[in-house]
């Protein structure tokens, strides 16, 4: 009886241990290979388009000569471009929406092509974005970036930054962990960081876009101070603002216009040009003119009735005094508990739940498939074990010994067996395959509902890398690698008990050798499976900064490069590659551990069968007749593939408990509380709700999450239907909690608010939300077309989305472009200005046309004139609508019927604007007078020419 020698059992040994799976995994690594060639083979941005000059080297930090910049080849950004820049200037650039104003300091940073022309600067850079970009970690950590702690300067920024009170609030001042994009600041103390970091730097040339809009008169006015003409006096300093205020008290004022310079010079000069620069301080003038019309005569009578509702306000000090108690015991009993915003990843310890398990094999039919696909596997066992069966019993040991059957049965009953067995296998792979698709599909159906229907709190507690993680990566392997795992297991299982089955037959003897194996497969795989499954966990932890990282890395390249922070970039995200390569490398060394073992056992076991096989007596494995001994060859045969089969069940075993980590990770997510209904059939409001659009706020409290303090703090107040309220306040003071509550992106925790008599909280959230209107602090488009983004929801035409550009001031702008209202827009709308995402916001409220409209820092970034406009159009189309205004621009404010101040989540002053004029103590009337100050020297200026 002739047996395979050792080499070919060590060798199928190694090739299942190591080989499994490998064709999928060499794949998968070759399309890697192609996308990270890909990717590298992208150009950079040419190195000649800034020539970087010594610092000190010349009285000159920006030269520009002759300058033409494009983002797009074929349509030139910027033309003609001349500035000549000396050390220690302060230059202000001003213009239009969509001039070219932020791409012009693109253009020094580098960042945008060159077409041609000389441009050059000479010392180190400091950038601050318009729309600020911050990133995850401790606000001193946002701050610093990257610089040693030097305590004296950190702190003269702070009180530059006007930061010392805003750090007070936080629940662990400058260590409170800021989340993705700053998600738990106001706008304005988004900004105000920016500068803080930027400030720290201690650069040469500073450049800012817009710092100012978003922040109040008393803060702007006090950044400008203590900041530019401050900290910043000996430094280059270009500015870009849409606020006439700051224009004086540069050297140097850049107009911009369609890409070019169209005036340049002194504030005082150019006042005696007129043209585009009188345009924009006297629409600046003729904004602020509304402070001279607010006088009691000019209050309208409806306004003059609400007086008394307001004066109850005024007789609210108990009341206000109760909700600070509130806020304040809020703090104190909630100071054990207060934790940081941003918690860590939730990790299971320990070993795999059953559930898990079985929730994976039941979610596809219920389970229904697995009986059929395990009989298919037992069947097609039967089947090749029948065959090797069939083969041995029918073919003679020897030419001298007769065939018990015919050739030709012998072909046929072996070929039948054959094809069954092959039926068999076929049957069980289409079942396997619909089973694990199905499964995927639903456990990420699931997943992805959840994740869309969260509430904004774990959006705002959770990075997006740690999201991303589980619908890439373990997503991914549920669909590649879990179904096999776990088949391959009970696949394993049925063919050693088919093994048992025919060794029982003829060479039972041989159990004998096996069972220490059994005995030390076992401590193998109890010793190696706790390390394995808590590495697989933390390879999924790991995993979700490294994508983190390199996400925000991406959004704030501009930033990064002008501060010269690529190398400590590279090495922060090769420090996070280490740490999630770490225990991945840890795995496969433990996977090499296990299967060195699981050899050399097979080996030694396979050594030991085979002087066993020999030694023993003929008569004692195979007593029987001469025909027998092809079927005792058989079993001995399995029996010496029973080692390999039983490291094999092992080394499945545990690669299976590895792997089901990742449905234990996507079943967390498919446990994520949801938003309330988006429609409550029994309690749906009339098609016409709300017809008069009154809000009426009762005792409302709210914060950001269970263990945060309270960021609103017992607000009462009523805003009449078809008024303008105004909400105003220093930044951080809750106006944009306020709006998030109204629009319940955030749930009250104690308290209500009525919409015409309707408790907001007791309807469907697309109830709400789809007779609501919003134009949003960071205005938002989506990758497509200008008409996709206009009307997402294709219910109007095409005459009526041209009446909505032209009204907010973009028609003509859309007009110029190839495809019209087929135009590109790129993803976040980053090849549009963020004045003209505003206005394209602003144009999507104007074909929606709610009875009640909330506007968020909505003009913040146009000039004064397009304000204007806006304001103008708001009045004529809203007239009979409830308009509800957040804005740091006085002007905005001023036009509104009534003027609601937030101090800390407290209301503080609520009634007419002519009122808190009046009172020249009033917080408000304090708020306009900085505003008008500030502004009086420029209108002195113009007066005089």
């Amino acid at each position: 009886m002739a047996y395979p020698d050792s080499s070919t059992f060590c060798c199928s040994s190694r090739f299942h241990c190591h080989g499994f799976g490998r064709n999928s995994q060499h794949v998968s690594g070759m399309i890697r290979r192609r996308n990270t060639t890909t990717s590298s083979s992208k150009h950079d941005l040419p190195s000649d388009v800034v020539e970087k000059l010594p610092r000190g080297s010349s009285d000159t930090a920006i030269e520009l000569v002759d300058g033409n910049f494009s983002w797009e080849l074929s349509n030139p950004t910027l033309q003609n471009i001349n500035l000549k820049v000396f050390n220690g200037m302060k230059v202000a650039v001003c213009g239009t929406v969509g001039s070219g104003k932020s791409t012009l300091l693109s253009c020094v940073l580098g960042e945008v092509p060159k077409i041609s022309g000389i441009l050059k600067v000479c010392g180190t850079k400091a950038y601050v974005t318009q729309c600020p970009w911050i990133q995850s970690g401790k606000v001193e950590d946002n701050i610093l970036f990257g610089k040693q702690m030097d305590r004296e300067k950190y702190e003269k920024v702070l009180e530059a930054c006007s930061l010392k009170k805003d750090l007070e609030i936080l629940p662990f001042g400058d260590q409170t962990i800021i989340g993705e994009r700053g998600i738990n600041l106001s706008g304005g103390q988004k900004q105000r960081i920016q500068i803080a970091r930027a400030l720290y730097q201690d650069a040469d040339i500073y450049l800012f876009d817009d710092p100012f809009s978003a922040v109040d008169a008393h803060t702007g006015s006090h950044l400008f101070k203590e900041c530019l003409l401050g900290l910043l006096s000996s430094k280059t300093v270009v500015y870009v603002t849409h606020q006439v205020e700051f224009l004086p008290a540069a050297d140097h004022i850049l107009v911009m216009k369609d890409g070019k310079i169209t005036q340049c010079g002194k504030y005082t000069d150019l006042l005696s040009y007129g043209t585009d620069f009188m345009e924009l301080v006297g629409a600046h003038k003729k904004a602020l003119s509304t402070l001279d019309s607010l006088d009691g005569e000019n209050v309208s009578n409806e306004i003059s009735t609400l007086e008394q509702d307001v004066n109850v306000f005024g007789t609210q000090g108990s009341k206000e005094e109760e909700a600070s108690k509130d806020r304040q015991n809020g703090k104190t009993n909630e100071s054990e508990q207060k934790g940081q915003f941003i918690q860590k990843e939730e990790r299971v310890k320990g070993k795999v739940s059953f559930s898990v398990y079985w929730k994976c094999i039941t979610t596809a039919y219920g389970g229904a498939l697995v009986p059929f696909i395990l009989l298919a596997q037992i069947l097609f066992q039967v089947l090749q074990v029948g065959s090797n069966y069939w083969m041995a019993w029918a073919t003679p040991v020897s030419t001298n010994v007769e065939p018990p059957v015919e050739g030709i049965t012998l072909i046929v009953v072996y070929v039948s067996l054959a094809i069954g067995s092959s039926s068999c296998i076929l049957a069980r792979s289409m079942l396997l395959v619909t089973t694990g698709y199905k499964t995927a599909t639903i456990l990420f159906t699931k997943m992805h509902y959840c994740i869309f229907r969260a509430p904004m709190s774990f959006f705002d507690s959770t990075p997006s890398g740690r999201i991303l993680n589980r619908v890439s990566t373990d997503q991914n392997s549920l669909d590649t690698n879990i179904p096999r795992q776990i088949a391959s297991f009970s696949f394993i299982m049925i063919q050693l008990l088919g093994i048992i089955a025919v060794m029982s037959q003829a060479a039972w003897q041989v159990f004998v050798v096996f069972i220490p194996v059994i005995i030390v497969s076992i401590c193998y795989q109890q010793y190696y499976i706790p390390s394995a499954r808590e590495l697989s966990r933390l390879v999924g932890v790991f995993k979700s900064p490294l994508i983190q990282h390199f996400s925000e890395t991406i959004s704030g390249t501009s930033t990064i490069r002008s501060f010269d922070q690529q190398s400590r970039f590279q090495e922060t995200n090769m420090t996070l590659s280490d740490g999630y390569s770490r225990p991945k490398f840890n795995i496969a060394g433990a996977m090499e551990w296990l299967c060195f073992r699981l050899d050399m056992l097979s080996s030694i076991i396979f050594a030991f069968s085979l002087i066993f096989i020999i030694s023993v007596p003929p008569g004692f494995i195979d007593p029987g007749a001469s025909f027998q001994s092809g079927l005792a060859g058989l079993a001995v045969t399995y029996g010496l593939n029973l080692n390999n089969i039983q490291a094999l069940m092992i080394w499945n075993l545990c690669k299976m408990e590895s792997k089901i980590i990742s449905v234990e990770r996507i079943l967390q997510y498919t446990c994520i509380p949801s938003e309330p209904p988006l429609v409550i059939d029994e309690n749906q409001p009339d098609s016409s709700w709300p017809s008069n659009g009154e809000v009426d706020i009762q005792n409302l409290k709210v914060r950001h999450a269970p263990h945060l303090p309270l960021v609103l703090c017992g607000l009462t107040c009523k805003f009449h239907g078809g008024l303008k309220t105004g909400i105003v306040g220093r930044t951080g003071s809750g106006k944009s909690t306020l709006i998030q509550t109204l629009f319940r992106i955030i749930e009250p925790a104690v308290g209500k608010v009525m919409i015409d008599n309707i408790n907001i909280c007791s309807i469907g959230l697309h109830d709400l939300r789809s007779r609501l209107s919003i134009i949003p602090q960071d205005p938002t488009m989506f990758e497509g077309t200008v008409r996709n983004n206009m009307d997402p929801l294709e219910e109007h035409t095409d005459e009526e989305i041209w009446e909505a550009l032209d009204k907010s001031q973009l028609g003509d702008e859309v007009r110029k472009k190839e495809g019209k209202l087929d135009s590109k827009v790129s993803a976040n709308g980053e090849n549009w200005s963020m004045g003209q995402r505003q206005l394209v916001c602003l144009g999507r409220v104007l074909l929606k046309k709610s009875k009640v409209l909330v506007l968020d820092e909505a003009t913040a970034s146009v000039d004064t004139a397009t304000d204007n406009l806006i304001q103008q159009t708001l009045r004529q189309h809203f007239a009979d609508s409830t308009v509800i205004t957040i804005a740091h621009r006085i002007t905005s404010v001023l036009d509104s019927d009534m003027v609601l101040l937030l101090s800390q989540g407290l209301i503080e002053e609520y009634d007419t604007p002519t009122k808190l004029l009046e009172n020249k103590s009033s917080s408000f009337a304090q708020l306009v007078a900085e505003y008008t100050t500030r502004s009086k020297f420029s209108f002195e200026e113009s007066d005089d020419h």
